[in-house]
């Protein structure tokens, strides 16, 4: 049984056991129940609830919110637990999230183990805690506590959380203290529902708006989440606990709350996905990255603060003493920022070594070479990388586009060659492109899988090709934004549309951030390799060339930058825009703002059926999976290929027809459409 009832020096004791994590289910609702009721029967003097192993409630199973709702649900549940005419603790020996903590407020009293977190996290899968969560928390914290706990969905450690009075009490044994506690302690807490409202705190709640506004655009639950938890402070219990179920379950069948399970799910499949292939006989503990730069550092770093020693390669003397510098750029700011305490810092500094030259590398599990995009600097390290190491090191690329099968012709194993694709900034990013050529093994795949999940990172496997499997979406989506540019629209009009559809930037600040060089130095690869795609638009090399526009490091790019750093619109590249456009020979026209996303969507759906139809990636929500966690996706929307889904084949069979007719040269009906919506 998921719940069990058991008995200790007249204290009644109902543990939770639904490992590994305790999540709440019917199963675990209606045992919760039953123990309730039994307790009222057996003359027990107090009730403790915990959890089995080192959880006390991570939350609510989320496979059963797509699901119709099972009775008992849990706020009826917990009403009957809050008004229980015996006093209540919630010994809480390890997690306690969402319904946990729910369950837990529920209680008279709370003793936390100190390595407990405690959260709402219900909005990152667009709901609303439905159980008491926006109500019970305010009573206890207040207006403001509780709306950054549930407005951001974060977790508080138990520390804090004894600080802000969310808890009582903090011990290493939570059940054993709940048995131990004074009966004159606990005859005088009370549970939430007794407590008085929590003062109004209008202020708050403006606050909370305007940076869900800011931070959380477009998203419903937030906003939901913060009239709920301010409406605590002026609605009586019995209303709000309604009020706070009907959001609950209206946002539960919405859209976005459809979209976000679906992200939910996909990473989850996704971290796994190294159990499909053979587990290395040990991890990696010691690594190679040759380059120092922002991309190498930011790979070592990451590696170093996974407790990876790692030895970073440059070119001169000066080249490793730059690269110890970049490394210790970012401890420091891991330090500043709260995410490294000074000791984990001193520690990150001790597993890095920079070196100049081959001659002489130790024996290592992994090198990574992370110079720039050329092929015949990477190929020539790869060779180094593999005459001055043992055969059974794993050797990696991180390139972006470079054909990982060619870079891998040269090596003596290519079987045990990967690509790596880390996005920038990679100590941030969570995305990796795991790229398998046609030689790379199980093995090696297995290794990189394996690695991906101790740095924290989502994996997806793509096949060989330009770009793989976002910058070649990328690709497309810049080039759809630059025909339309040419065509009447204006460069802050699609950002900004970008931005009102969800994406973190548009497509030009985040060119510009990137840096106009690095799209040129592409544009003329790729050129020399293929030739212009049709209809290519030759605006980023006028602004490279002829102007010297690269972007934020030289202060102009698609747009002009102030002292402050702050972004306007340019006339010049007006001027040099109408200049291309009448050259193409183009009658301008507008373009809304539902036009323009309509239009730049298509074109990445476009490129990624045809991913797909080719196997570069195995499935739609792989794809989902690159576009949200490395170029700035809307989350809550699903992913690219979610998000087409939910526009549905016909419409979209229909958008493709109607463009192929204006012009044939921009566009074309994927012709794995078909296939995408069948899965």
């Amino acid at each position: 049984m998921p719940v069990e009832l058991s008995f200790s020096n007249g204290a009644a004791i109902l543990t939770i056991d639904n490992s590994p994590l305790n999540l709440i289910n019917a199963e675990v609702r209606a045992g919760i129940q039953h123990c309730i009721f039994q307790v009222l029967e057996t003359g027990a003097t107090r009730l403790i609830i915990t959890g089995a192993g080192t959880t006390f409630v991570a939350g609510a199973d989320a496979k059963e919110f797509g699901q119709l709702p099972v009775d008992p649900q849990l706020n009826d549940v917990l009403l009957q637990l809050a008004h229980l005419p015996i006093p209540t603790i919630a010994a809480i020996n390890g997690a306690a999230l969402g319904g946990g903590l729910e369950i837990a407020l529920a209680c008279c009293y709370r003793i936390a183990s100190t390595s407990t977190k405690l959260g709402l996290p219900e909005v990152n899968l667009g709901i609303v805690p439905g159980a008491g969560g926006t109500q019970r928390l305010p009573r206890l914290i207040g207006i403001e506590a509780a709306l950054d706990m549930i407005v951001t969905g974060k977790a508080v450690s138990a520390e804090q959380a004894l600080k802000i009075g969310l808890i009582q009490l903090l011990a290493d044994d939570p059940l054993g203290a709940a048995i131990a506690l004074d009966d004159a302690v606990l005859e005088a807490a009370q549970a939430p529902d007794n407590l008085p409202s929590p003062m109004p705190n209008h202020f708050a709640a403006e606050v909370a708006r305007a940076q869900v506004a800011r931070r959380m655009p477009g998203q419903n639950a937030p906003h939901v989440a913060v009239d709920l938890v301010a409406a605590s402070a002026m609605t009586p219990l019995h209303d709000a606990l309604a009020s706070e179920r009907a959001a609950f379950l209206d946002l539960r069948a919405s859209d976005q709350a459809r979209a976000l399970r679906h992200v939910f799910f996909t990473e989850r499949t996704a971290t796994n996905k190294g159990r499909t292939y053979p587990r290395p006989s040990r991890d990696a503990e010691t690594a190679i990255v040759v380059g120092g730069g922002n991309m190498g550092a930011a790979i070592a770093y990451t590696l170093a603060t996974a407790g990876i020693s790692v030895t970073v390669v440059e070119r001169s003397a000066s080249s490793a003493e730059w690269a110890r510098e970049n490394l210790q750029k970012l401890i420091d700011q891991g330090i500043s920022r709260g995410i490294l305490s000074p000791d984990a810092g001193k520690a990150v500094e001790d597993r890095l070594v920079t070196v100049s030259g081959y001659d002489a590398l130790p024996p290592t599990d992994l090198a990574i070479e992370a110079a720039f995009e050329d092929f015949a600097v990477k190929s020539a390290i790869l060779t180094e990388l593999e005459g001055a190491l043992p055969p059974e090191t794993i050797i990696a690329t991180n390139t972006s586009y470079l054909d990982v099968n060619r870079l891998s012709d040269g090596l003596k194993h290519p079987a045990r060659f990967v690509g790596i694709h880390f996005f920038s900034p990679a100590h941030i990013m969570k995305l990796l492109e795991v790229v398998r050529s046609d030689r790379t093994s199980d093995d090696t795949l297995g290794a990189a899988f394996v690695l991906a999940r101790r740095l924290g990172k989502i994996p997806v496997l793509s096949g060989v090709c330009d770009g793989f499997i976002g910058n070649r979406i990328l690709s497309s989506y810049r080039h759809a934004a630059n025909r339309l540019l040419v065509k009447g629209a204006i460069v802050d009009e699609i950002d900004a549309a970008m931005r009102g559809f969800g994406m973190a930037m548009g497509p030009y600040a985040a060119q510009d951030m990137s840096g106009l060089d690095i799209a040129y130095a592409n544009i003329r690869r790729k050129a020399a390799a293929e030739g212009n795609c049709c209809g290519h638009v030759p605006l980023v090399e006028r602004l490279v060339e002829k102007h010297k526009r690269l972007g934020h490091k030289s202060g102009a790019g698609w747009y002009d930058y102030g002292p402050d750093g702050e972004p306007s619109p340019s006339e010049l590249v007006a001027s040099e825009i109408l200049r291309v456009s009448e050259e193409m020979n183009f009658t301008r026209r507008e373009f809304s703002a539902d036009e323009i996303v309509e239009r730049l969507l298509l074109a990445m759906v476009a490129e990624a059926c045809d991913i797909l139809d080719e196997g570069i990636a195995e499935k739609p929500q792989d794809i989902d999976l690159v576009m949200i966690h490395g170029y700035g996706f809307p989350r809550w929307r699903g992913g690219l290929m979610h998000h087409a889904k939910n526009i549905g084949k016909d419409r979209l069979a229909a958008l493709f027809s109607a463009l192929v007719k204006e012009d044939p040269c921009d566009w074309r009906v994927p012709r794995y459409l078909e296939r995408v919506f069948a899965t």
